[in-house]
């Protein structure tokens, strides 16, 4: 092994660090990525390998330093050589706020009503951490959050871990730059960190913000970078041996071209009215950007003129923060109900003490689902963080723990709402979904009009004419409360609603009364069923034969059915199981609706009776529904999916995970041969 690194391996070394940064610059910066993910990762290796082999390779701007160091004991202090000042705030959020702030200006610059307007640069207001990064020849060499202004901490290791802040600046670059700026972390990234968190049994942050300060505030580096920060940068500290711009869109461009992430979002603008417009502008974007902000920056352009206009105590008089209203305020939960949707599903809608956020008095806000109150770790009388951002329904973000008195009671959906407060009937949660639902689907009030469009659709009971909008108007009337009432409709009533002349009425009547002849199949779909889809209920009824028949068969019943899995059957079975819904049935038996009934294909017969088949692959001769045809002949089922209870596997050509999962349970695997020789033999002792 050579002591030293070789010329070549000097070479290479260089080549990797400067093609992983150009790469790093245009997915994090530019956001127009140039590799695969996979082509990335093998450049990072092969330079990590050439620096764990020869570590005099490793150089303080390689890549290879963003993976975290050791744990620290605490942030040393950093004295800022420029102090980082905070902005004023204006909390006018309407135009007014950039008159005030235009018309201060001209007066400290002592300008007359005719002079020419100021030039501004206007920019977002990030919602994240201020952060002071200083590059010596080009060089990262120190990251330091803002603290009082004067003194903030060391979090270089932190900082360093950040694809989207390069080690190395580009160009020609001066003695010394520091560049401020504000570490944010994007939305998606930020929910996807609180799901990781969840799954791992780990905190998760309220918002954004809290979680970028917390992971650049973590001692433990390697935390750090497992967290999804960005970075953008607005504005200079010291520089030495460098030309600064005269203007600060000047400075904005030349940090820009150094390789910096700079926001698109930024303008020139002249006088208060281009101000305003830009303020007005961003206002219509704040909900569709990616990352929170919660106002805009407004600064004198020239940098002369900043120097002429000075500071007021610690704040700069060339700057100011423009405001939005706040999206997020705390209040009071004060208690959880429902909403019961279109679909059935059970909402659960958080009841709050008064409060304003967003431009608006918030006193409701959407809770989503069990699982998220379990995340979330929400109770009635908390204290609740509230978000409302533009026309988005108010959600409850999360609770403020540290303001919770005593031990309170955790919310359980199912155990306050155990029947529908609309209609009564059960309410039941599927072990994979994480919606609560009625049951009550032909009776539910929430639900008419769904299941009244789904009942009368060209797939279920095909009655031509009646949409969306005459239902609409059918139910809002009054006049057809369940799919009953569709048949005991009349021409005057039907001729009455708006844009229905007696001729349509008598259209729809005939389709009505056409419908009341239709298939078993058709009618189970028609029901509504959750998980029911046309193809599993074309299945039940040439399985049981008869509508009683399903209607009265179990779970366990319901599953020798093919592809009628655990989950469907007891959809099914919470279906029929709700008396409103067999009333309904009735009725409409009584009102006409028929179809013919067939002979049952259970109980199995056959040898292959009890055992339980999955198909994966291309056969050679056979296709998959020849296939599942024969099994079934013989009285066997097909399945979808491999599990404990699959009693062969038959695999052909490109079988994929299902054949994987079934070496892994033990189950039998045949091929197309070995599934004649089976047919064979159940056909032979038949």
């Amino acid at each position: 092994m050579d002591l030293f690194a070789s010329a070549a391996q000097q070479q290479r070394a260089q080549a990797l660090r400067e093609e992983i940064a150009r790469h790093d610059h245009a997915y994090y910066v530019l956001d127009e990525p140039t590799i695969p993910d996979a082509e990335y990762d093998r450049l990072f290796h092969e330079l990590q390998a050439l620096e764990d082999g020869h570590p005099e390779l490793c150089t303080p701007d390689s890549p290879t330093r963003r993976v975290g160091g050791k744990p620290l004991a605490q942030f040393p202090p950093i004295r800022h050589r420029v102090p980082m000042l905070s902005i004023r705030t204006e909390t006018d959020t309407g135009a007014s706020g950039a008159q005030t702030f235009d018309a201060r200006i001209r007066r400290e610059l002592g300008l007359e009503e005719g002079d020419a307007e100021v030039e501004y640069v206007a920019e977002l207001k990030f919602d994240g951490l201020a952060i002071s990064l200083r590059y010596e020849h080009g060089v990262l060499a120190q990251a330091a959050t803002r603290g009082d202004g004067e003194t903030g901490e060391d979090v270089s290791s932190n900082v360093r871990t950040m694809r989207a802040v390069p080690l190395r600046l580009r160009g020609d670059a001066p003695a010394v730059l520091e560049v401020r700026g504000e570490v944010y972390m994007r939305r998606d990234d930020f929910e996807a960190l609180n799901r990781r968190q969840a799954d791992a049994g780990e905190k998760t942050f309220v918002n954004p913000r809290n979680a970028a300060a917390g992971s650049i505030r973590q001692l433990d580096p390697s935390i750090a970078a497992r967290r999804p920060l960005s970075f953008f940068a607005y504005g200079l500290g010291e520089t030495e041996g460098w030309a600064v711009p005269a203007t600060h869109a000047g400075v904005l461009d030349a940090i820009a071209a150094f390789g910096l992430p700079v926001c698109e979002h930024r303008a020139r603008v002249h006088g208060a009215d281009g101000l305003a417009a830009f303020h007005a502008r961003i206002a219509e974007l704040r909900d569709t950007l990616p990352f929170d902000i919660d106002g805009v920056v407004y600064k004198v352009n020239s940098l002369e003129l900043q120097r002429q206009l000075g500071f007021v105590t610690r704040e700069p008089r060339w700057a100011v923060a423009h405001k939005y209203p706040a999206q997020e305020a705390v209040t009071l939960l004060r208690d959880i109900e429902v909403q019961v949707g279109r679909t059935g599903a059970l909402t659960p809608v958080a009841r709050l003490e008064p409060v304003f956020v967003g431009g608006v008095t918030v006193t409701n806000a959407t809770l989503h689902n069990q699982d998220e109150i379990d995340r979330k770790d929400v109770r009635i009388g908390d204290w609740v963080v509230v978000r409302r951002a533009g026309d988005v329904i108010p959600e409850v973000v999360a609770p403020v723990v540290e303001r919770r008195q005593g031990e309170l009671a955790r919310f359980d959906l199912l155990a306050r709402f155990p029947a529908c407060p609309v209609c009564g009937s059960h309410v039941v949660r599927g072990e994979d979904e994480v919606v609560a639902r009625c049951t009550g689907g032909l009776f539910c009030p929430a639900q008419r009009k769904q299941a009244l469009l789904h009942f009368a659709g060209r797939r279920a009971m095909d009655i031509e004419g009646l949409g969306d909008k005459l239902v609409e108007q059918l139910v809002d009337a009054a006049i057809v409360k369940t799919p009953v009432d569709i048949y005991r409709l009349g021409i005057l009533a039907l001729a009455n609603l708006e844009r229905m002349g007696e001729k349509s009425a008598q259209n729809l009547l005939a389709a009505i009364d056409k419908s009341r002849s239709t298939t078993l199949a058709r009618f189970i779909f028609a029901l509504g069923i959750r998980n029911v889809g046309e193809a599993t209920a074309r299945d039940l009824a040439r399985y049981f034969g008869t509508l009683d028949s399903v209607m009265d068969a179990d779970a366990d019943a319901l599953q020798q059915v093919p592809d009628v899995g655990p989950i469907v059957a007891r959809s099914i079975v919470a279906f029929f199981g709700e008396p409103h819904n067999r009333e309904v049935i009735e009725q409409l038996r009584a009102a006409g609706v028929h179809w013919p009934e067939g002979e049952p294909l259970r109980p199995a017969a056959g040898g292959l009776a009890g055992q339980t088949f999955v198909l994966t692959g291309t056969l050679p001769t056979l296709t998959r529904d020849e296939a599942k045809a024969l099994i079934e002949a013989r009285g066997g089922k097909v399945a979808g999916s491999v599990s404990k209870k699959t009693t062969w596997l038959v695999a052909g050509a490109e079988a994929g995970s299902k054949l994987v999962k079934a070496q892994a349970l033990g189950v039998d695997i045949l091929d197309e041969d070995g599934l004649r020789d089976l047919l064979h033999k159940t056909d032979t002792t038949a």
